[in-house]
């Protein structure tokens, strides 16, 4: 960090990037919060038109984009060193797998872990599959795992290859575009493009946000046994989160790497005490198994579902958001893993991304998704009815903590491994937006402390506005639908510019 006044003036910020996506995000909110049927209506109408009529669009960039990971990892490409070619990786492989994971999924994957069974055991298509007991614990393997971090691991070697090989000094989505758009990078183009995936990481970034910090605030109002407003509890527990994460950014990597690895043990903490200790490992462990399985055997038929006759929409409402969701996400978190990952070479980024991130999120659906199924299905538990009596997956995830012995102890953990979890997920996308705030970043230089301090606060006040309104939650869910269209395409053109690119330098 020690480049960091260097660089810090106001003639390389581009207040462009920095300011505009945040703008327009603060007016589409005003709009959302003051009109919301009107905001409803048209949302609705780009959605449909989007993930319904173009939904195989985001279907075969997922599947595509996974297959490339595999094909870059394990051909010539794959012997690439993100660096100079002695240079040696600068994090131990546990260090670096943790930054990685943590930065790629924040307190949604405990969130979800727990309850995404749930969302689709009542889902038609489940019953045209088969059982519940056979299918319900597939799906949340699925969009989880394999093609989520496909986006992801691709990424992360393009950008990678762009910072520590090739030098580049805008650390920008345009810039990983140039081998193709030459001088188009800085013009129009180029401008368009960043504007786009800063637009999209706001998006993203606050729908996330809003997303599991109402369960933090249930675990707070269960642990004391109060009925406290959830939304302030919400907003006081934003900003605690927001704190740390600042704290943990200002300090550099040495302070992220240290965050992360917090986060990560207590993460596998909570995992080993639901499987060792919740009376249903033998059933955790059994359908776990038999759910990668199935998963894997149906690998892509399940990637490819499109429903043609839309008996049950299942690919619209839950594969197509989620590979959109996953591509509004991969505007950070493949930067901040191909920033980290100098000195390993491109087979080592993907397949230890593969292992660390897949594997590790594997595991949580595994242990957390099946031991609420096993109560389910044994008739210890009726989580089914609590949702259906009030739609709320919040109540369902305390009735679940409740079945477990020491309830007090594993919300406690549960409370501190999801601030822990959002804490090292935003310090690294704040990082990333900082590093957008500027026009050129040298290697080794870092953006100025009060642009890392600005972003931080940037990212926190959206998250607590859609606190306020569940239909803007909504709404913004679909603008992360509508701002993966054209991030999708700029994937598509990073991919081939970094082929275009490292053939050269093969050559």
């Amino acid at each position: 960090m020690g480049k960091t006044e260097k660089n810090g003036g106001d003639k390389k910020i581009d207040w462009m990037i920095t300011l505009v996506p945040f703008g327009i995000i603060v007016i589409l909110c005003i709009l959302f919060f003051y009109m919301p049927e009107e905001s409803n209506r048209v949302l609705g109408q780009i959605r449909y038109l989007l993930g319904d009529v173009f939904g195989t669009y985001y279907l075969a960039i997922g599947l595509g984009t996974f297959l490339f990971s595999l094909f870059i990892a394990f051909s010539r490409y794959g012997n690439v060193v993100l660096g100079s070619k002695s240079e040696k990786p600068k994090y131990s492989f546990f260090v670096w797998g943790s930054m990685m994971f943590t930065a790629g999924l924040a307190a949604d994957i405990l969130f979800y872990s727990f309850s995404e069974w749930i969302l689709y055991a009542t889902d038609p298509h489940i019953a045209e599959l088969g059982s519940v007991q056979d299918w319900a614990s597939v799906y949340p393997i699925f969009h989880w795992s394999l093609i989520p971090w496909g986006f992801y691991l691709v990424l992360a070697v393009a950008f990678g290859f762009m910072l520590h090989v090739r030098k580049r000094e805008r650390q920008k989505y345009s810039e990983a575009c140039r081998p193709i758009l030459g001088r188009q990078t800085d013009g129009i183009l180029g401008r368009i493009i960043d504007l786009l995936a800063v637009f999209a990481l706001l998006a993203g970034t606050a729908t996330t946000f809003s997303l599991a910090t109402p369960l933090m605030a249930g675990i707070i109002n269960e642990l004391f046994h109060v009925e406290l407003s959830r939304n302030m509890v919400t907003i006081v527990i934003l900003i605690i989160t927001c704190i740390i994460y600042t704290y943990a950014l200002l300090h550099g990597f040495a302070g992220i790497s240290i965050l992360a690895k917090s986060c990560i043990y207590l993460f596998f903490g909570l995992i080993a005490f639901v499987l060792l200790f919740g009376g249903e490992a033998g059933y955790i462990i059994e359908t776990g198994f038999s759910a990668l399985g199935r998963m894997v055997q149906n690998f892509f038929e399940l990637a490819t579902f499109t429903d043609p006759e839309r008996t049950t929409n299942f690919p619209q409402n839950w594969t197509i958001f989620y590979w959109a969701y996953w591509m509004v996400w991969c505007v950070a978190a493949p930067f901040f893993i191909g920033s980290i990952s100098k000195g390993r070479t491109i087979r080592q980024v993907i397949c230890g991304g593969y292992l660390f991130g897949t594997g590790s999120t594997i595991i949580s659906f595994i242990v957390l998704g099946n031991y609420s199924l096993g109560k389910q299905m044994a008739g210890a538990a009726d989580f089914l009815a609590i949702y259906e009596r009030d739609g709320d997956l919040y109540d369902v995830i305390i009735a679940t903590v409740r079945t477990l012995p020491c309830t007090s102890f594993v919300l406690v953990l549960l409370l501190i491994t999801m601030v822990a979890f959002y804490a090292t997920s935003f310090d690294s996308i704040a990082l990333i937006g900082s590093c957008y705030s500027y026009h050129k970043l040298g290697d080794g230089e870092s953006p100025h402390k009060l642009i890392e301090f600005m972003w931080c606060i940037l990212l926190i006040l959206l998250p607590i506005a859609l606190v306020f309104s569940d239909s803007s939650m909504n709404n913004l869910q679909s603008v992360s639908i509508i701002a993966a269209f054209p991030i999708g395409m700029v994937i598509v053109l990073i991919v081939a510019s970094f082929m275009k690119d490292v053939k050269k330098y093969l050559e």
